[in-house]
């Protein structure tokens, strides 16, 4: 923290051009200590969907890594390395996320890698990187079986060493939702998910604790992830009487969902996760979203103390997007891998014989990141469990609730 303190009085112009001084240099041939051209490569690799109708999160975690790294390498947090990025996407699609986890795998350079946004593709990936002795660490897969195992609740089983994330998971999350509703007087929910690892997951969490808390689940539907009519399944749920719908999936279907749900005459509130929580839910749904919730990781990024810096930072950056939902926690997630490889890179040789020492630096990190503390426990989990409820007023999303689930 010292280092980057002293960083940021800089200033974000002098970062930048700091960052570009030092790669300048590196096309020199030097073997001076400290000249940036005598420094050794190391690569953080990120994992994402930087195309399609999830881009906008996913450009977020790309360019809050971005920003995490042009820090490290202008304060030179790692004497005698220069960190550089290589984003892939993935599309939202396990088997392109395999592609890009293979393509990432096969680069001596690469030490680690941020993401990937959705729970399916974490997946599919973790196997490819695992044995490479490759950390993933995942601001935003919140399915609690990739850090506990199929008996998650049960049975916890950590299954990859190797995988860690910042945010919190779908065991804490849709139980938060459920008590929000029950607190709210609504005891009649209809439940849809769209049949993936994180809606599956979210639904199943938040039908136990609604359940357990006095609730009845009075439909549960499914539908596909590329569906554009959900008139069959409208039609099913409207005479159960339901007083909301907790919907388990992203937002580009869920905002065709309420739209048409209104459209039919179901006017109640639907509910959701994170992958919800975005801007363009409410540009897609229009004014059927008004009151609309959701469950998001977290506290508000410009409420929290401890996100200012990076806010201010973000901003002065001048990425052509914002940093969305995850930003803070890709931020974070770097950060933890850099002050990971402070441990594991001063006895390495090369980035690739420094992976198995970080995978074991990143289980004992502990700092205070964008998103608050951040350390993981014996999963590979957060150990800060910060959530907060979303209201779509007035076009916007606005804070509702937030508080720490212990």
């Amino acid at each position: 923290m010292t280092e980057r303190r002293r960083f940021l009085a800089l200033g974000i112009s002098s970062l930048v051009i700091a960052s570009l001084s030092l790669t300048a240099c590196g096309t020199r041939a030097s073997s001076a200590p400290g000249d940036a051209g005598a420094k050794k490569v190391v690569k953080i690799g990120v994992i994402a969907p930087l195309s399609g109708g999830l881009s906008s999160m996913g450009t977020g975690i790309q360019n809050s890594v971005d920003l995490a790294v042009k820090q490290a390498n202008a304060s030179n947090a790692l004497a005698g390395w220069t960190i550089q990025i290589d984003a892939q996407d993935d599309q939202a699609s396990p088997d392109v996320g395999k592609n890009a986890a293979t393509k990432l795998a096969g680069d001596k350079d690469v030490v680690a890698v941020v993401g990937p946004l959705n729970s399916s593709v974490g997946q599919a990936i973790q196997p490819i990187l695992d044995p490479s002795k490759i950390p993933l660490v995942s601001p935003a897969n919140t399915n609690p079986t990739l850090t506990r195992g199929a008996e998650a609740s049960t049975n916890p089983k950590r299954t990859y060493t190797s995988y860690f994330r910042t945010c919190t998971t779908d065991a804490i999350q849709g139980p938060f939702a459920a008590q929000y509703l029950l607190n709210a007087g609504i005891k009649k929910v209809a439940t849809v998910h769209d049949k993936k690892a994180y809606g599956q997951g979210l639904v199943t969490e938040f039908t136990k604790a609604f359940t357990a808390g006095g609730g009845t689940i009075v439909a549960a539907e499914t539908v596909n992830p590329d569906d554009k009519d959900f008139a069959a399944v409208i039609a099913k749920i409207k005479p159960t009487a339901p007083q909301a719908l907790y919907y388990g999936g992203e937002h580009p279907v869920s905002s065709l969902l309420t739209k048409q749900m209104k459209d039919a005459g179901l006017k109640i509130p639907l509910m959701g996760g994170d992958g919800m929580y975005d801007p363009a839910y409410i540009t897609n749904g229009g004014s059927a979203t008004a009151g609309d919730l959701v469950t998001s990781v977290g506290a508000p990024a410009e409420s929290l103390p401890s996100a200012q810096q990076f806010v201010s930072d973000y901003k002065a950056a001048g990425y052509s997007s914002g940093y969305s939902t995850y930003g803070l926690y890709a931020y974070d997630a770097a950060n933890a891998i850099i002050n990971a490889l402070k441990v594991s890179l001063p006895t390495a040789s090369d980035a690739t014989s420094a992976r198995a020492a970080t995978v074991d630096a990143l289980g004992k990190v502990n700092f205070q990141g964008a998103s608050g503390n951040v350390s993981f426990d014996e999963f590979g989990d957060n150990r800060t469990r910060v959530l907060t409820v979303y209201k779509v007023e007035n076009g916007a999303w606005v804070a509702n609730t937030t508080d720490e689930v212990k």
